[in-house]
């Protein structure tokens, strides 16, 4: 299993599962980040945090927590 965290920069991935409960995984799926979905990781920042990446057509930025929770192929 391979995060989001771990994607490479300028890969396309698609959401196979997002682990985590309650309001944190209430809040990304809000943002779009459902199952399926193909993401496309821009850049990272120097220091890691946040992840740049555009889904379903917009950027987003995440934070490295939250990145470590979806689970992507």
């Amino acid at each position: 299993m391979v995060t989001l965290k771990e994607a490479k920069v300028g890969s396309t991935v698609r959401i196979d599962k997002i682990n985590g409960s309650g309001a944190v995984k209430r809040r990304i799926m809000d943002m779009g980040l459902t199952k399926g979905t193909d993401i496309f990781i821009r850049k990272v920042a120097p220091l890691g945090d946040p992840v740049e990446i555009t889904v379903r057509g917009y950027e987003l930025s995440l934070r490295k927590a939250d990145a470590e929770i979806i689970v992507v192929v």
